[in-house]
């Protein structure tokens, strides 16, 4: 499940993203190697996703149709032919026993498991946005019960929240948006926590007093003066909680409550390949090695915008590659 950020004090600064526009930020992010090799990854991942049905246009194949004479029977199912059977006309292999085409299911289940995080993370942001600024400006009595429901949603078991939820919904509900809505639904309480945190930061500076001051309501000051100044923190709690939903995803299904088949995604495949590691690796290997490298790229790119969006790091950043050219620090 998505992992809550550090929390700042409520007397403390908040950590507000620098005035230097969209042109600054891009130049920090491309100073940072890892970071902007892991966006490039992540822009393939996302046009691979997009672009599935012409994907497999070009390969002539369809994610569910069966192709029985690619497996051997005699030998349970095993792919003919080398690395999983493939060939020109499969250019990933086939699926044991059923001969589905591997690349097919791939990037199909590519366009699911990142549409399924996408929309999570967004929920989880939404309403943690809601209810962080409803407590940080309501009443004391508001705040108080808001922050008591946020504390318990903390201390639940996510995961086995999520598994229950998911157990006892029939299977005729379309089950991408079914875990996208019970990740969503269950994973704001960490930015909830930091939304409350700094806005109550915010509202003892200056420009908020003078909107106040001016006669702007609670919610109006809260659109114009503190959601600009959220931004930052919101932005890097979204960019590492996306792939931990990747994760929390790919775990439902592998423990069988998440994607049914035929819907493919990638952790349903892990859960078909568990029996065939030994006999078809690379059935295994395809999306695994997927999800490491997806989960792996989303971090990276969420500590590069992280870092691009805190001044004192751009900052640091900025003096580093002045040195790195031969300039004075």
């Amino acid at each position: 499940m998505a992992q809550a950020l550090p929390v700042q004090e409520a007397g403390a600064a908040p950590a507000v993203a620098p005035a230097s526009g969209a042109r600054p930020f891009r130049r920090r992010l491309r100073a940072q190697r890892a970071a902007f090799a892991a966006a490039l990854v992540v822009l393939l991942l996302v046009l691979v996703a997009l672009a599935a049905p012409l994907l497999t246009a070009l390969a002539g194949q369809d994610p569910n149709t069966y192709h029985p004479d690619l497996v051997d029977s005699a030998a349970g199912g095993v792919p003919i032919g080398p690395f999983g059977g493939i060939s020109a006309d499969h250019w990933l292999g086939v699926e044991p026993q059923t001969g589905r085409d591997l690349f097919a299911r791939i990037v199909y289940g590519a366009r699911v498991s990142l549409g399924v995080a996408l929309v999570a993370t967004v929920l989880q942001i939404t309403l943690g946005l809601v209810i962080g600024l409803t407590a940080a400006l309501g009443s004391r009595r508001v705040d108080r019960l808001l922050s008591w429901i946020t504390d318990i949603n903390v201390a639940l078991p996510l995961m086995v929240i999520a598994l229950a939820l998911l157990a006892i919904v029939p299977d005729t509900f379309p089950r991408p948006v079914l875990i996208a809505l019970v990740l969503g639904g269950i994973g704001w309480s960490g930015i909830s926590k930091i939304v409350r945190a700094q806005a109550l930061a915010l509202t003892s500076l200056d420009f908020v007093a003078a909107a106040r001051l001016s006669g702007r309501g609670r919610w109006a000051i809260a659109r114009r003066e503190l959601l600009p100044s959220l931004a930052a923190p919101v932005i890097t709690y979204g960019a590492l909680a996306f792939p931990s939903n990747i994760v929390a995803e790919a775990a439902l299904s592998f423990l069988g409550v998440g994607i049914k088949p035929p819907t493919p995604s990638w952790g349903q495949m892990l859960t078909e390949a568990n029996t065939w590691y030994q006999a078809a690796p690379t059935y295994l290997l395809l999306p695994a090695g997927l999800l490491f490298i997806t989960v792996l790229a989303l971090t990276v790119l969420g500590e590069g915008v992280r870092t691009a969006l805190d001044p004192r790091a751009a900052s640091r950043l900025r003096v580093g590659t002045r040195n790195s050219d031969g300039g004075a620090p």
